[in-house]
């Protein structure tokens, strides 16, 4: 769009230009959204369905939308910070995980996700009765910014493990990444990850073609499951089960995932002028991003999460309407019907995850960086100094988690759970305090962490 001044009803443009606007939306969060499903597919051997994400991406955002009473445009995509959680999970190997098929892992990650979007409903209860401030006293940038960095850091091992599989494939997806979002204009600055996908496929296309092999001798590419799959079908949905060990896996990390969702919304906010957070109300937000996440791990999808793609996509359009982003939500839902696509996705290489793995884990750890800079985290102050290090050692020491026994059930706390309660106990019982949320105009969009 070409006229600077911001649209706020978008059916004066017409349905056409409405239409290809919301393409546009969806388009932004496909890359990602879709490569959460891939990661815990392919890497941790975790059966997440790229149609049930998309399905579920676009009945969150609908669901998001109707709490906020239809006046926020914010998308909900895949959260990446669950990541390490799933990899946790599919790790998990004692007591009743002892031999345990992926299949059902995934259904008791999916249930530590639901309680984890049951947390925003807690959070958004406080910010309701307490307030915004009171609350955060209690996450403030030395605790959530450490646990950040040591999400990144964790699964970082992994990227080079996949990227390994065929160097080549995966600097090539690196590679257009990083171009594209140094270099590109409009939108394809917007859309870095599905333009290092798409790119990096068809190299891989090209490559198969030619003889080229993944360094273990097999093929790069493998489209039998994509010939086999139908047009049209349902996503297949699993219910989630429940067990104590994966909650505590997965309940954590919602801690950095709601801050997410505070920093998004500020951001959201400033983007089109108006203040969310105050009308419908951090609260609302908070109530349907939770149900968003929980409603989709329930029926065997991931976490979502507001998407920082889709807000660089408002500053491009300048059409704020969210009846857009509504839209964009319902091509979503339809492509969760369509199996033969979902297959086509599940066919990239191993190597293509992995170069693009290596630029979203290092940024999760840099965000986390980012949140402790722009906060101005004082780690002059010893207390600031002794929370960050138990979190960075809790978070990185306990590499195969804490295992215990309550009641005759064998209890699993991973290194991120473990690194979360320690700061957030070290940060409640330690004085000295010298953080207060929302007192520096920095505040809004400090806890901007992105999707991660």
């Amino acid at each position: 769009m070409t006229n600077q001044e911001p649209v706020r009803d978008a059916r004066t443009l017409g349905v056409p230009k409405m239409l290809i606007l919301g393409l546009q939306h969806m388009f932004a969060m496909f890359g990602a959204t879709i490569l959460v499903p891939i990661i815990v597919s392919n890497q941790y051997n975790l059966p997440l369905s790229v149609q049930t994400t998309l399905f579920f991406a676009g009945i969150g955002t609908l669901f998001f939308h109707l709490c906020a009473k239809l006046k926020v445009p914010a998308f909900l995509g895949s959260s990446f910070a669950f990541l390490g959680g799933f990899e946790a999970v599919s790790k998990l190997d004692a007591g009743k995980f002892a031999g345990m098929e992926a299949a059902e892992k995934l259904q008791y990650a999916c249930g530590g996700i639901v309680v984890a979007g049951l947390l925003y409903l807690v959070l958004a209860l406080l910010v309701k009765v307490v307030g915004v401030r009171k609350v955060m006293r209690f996450l403030p940038p030395v605790v959530t910014g450490p646990i950040i960095i040591c999400i990144g850091l964790n699964l970082a091992p992994s990227a080079v493990s996949n990227a390994a599989t065929c160097w080549p494939l995966a600097l090539i997806a690196l590679a257009v990444i990083v171009v594209f979002n140094i270099w590109g204009k409009g939108m394809f600055k917007i859309i870095p990850i599905l333009l290092g996908v798409v790119i990096a496929y068809i190299a891989a296309i090209i490559m198969n073609a030619c003889g080229v092999t993944n360094a273990d001798g097999s093929a790069i590419l493998n489209f039998e499951a994509v010939a086999k799959a139908g047009i049209v079908g349902l996503p297949p949905f699993q219910i989630a089960k429940f067990d104590l060990s994966a909650i505590l896996v997965m309940a954590p990390i919602a801690i950095a995932a709601m801050m997410e969702h505070i920093g998004d919304m500020s951001a959201i906010s400033a983007t089109v002028g108006e203040n969310f957070i105050e009308d419908p109300g951090l609260h609302r937000t908070l109530i349907g991003d939770g149900i968003a996440t929980s409603l989709s791990a329930l029926f065997g999808g991931p976490a979502n999460t507001t998407y920082g793609e889709n807000t660089g996509v408002l500053v491009l359009s300048k059409v704020y309407d969210p009846r857009v982003i509504r839209l964009a939500a319902i091509y979503a839902v339809v492509l969760g019907f369509i199996p033969k696509m979902s297959e086509l996705i599940g066919s990239m290489p191993t190597a293509i995850v992995g170069g693009i793995s290596f630029m979203l884990y290092g940024m999760i750890s840099a965000i986390g960086v980012r949140n402790v800079v722009e906060n101005r985290v004082d780690f002059t102050n010893s207390r600031n100094l002794i929370i960050a290090a138990v979190i960075l050692v809790c978070g990185l020491g306990f590499s195969g988690g804490l295992t215990f026994q309550v009641g005759g059930a064998s209890i699993t706390l991973t290194s991120l759970a473990i690194a979360a309660i320690a700061g957030i106990v070290l940060n409640a019982i330690l004085p000295g305090k010298d953080y207060e949320f929302g007192s520096d105009v920095t505040d809004g969009r400090s806890a901007d962490f992105g999707r991660y």
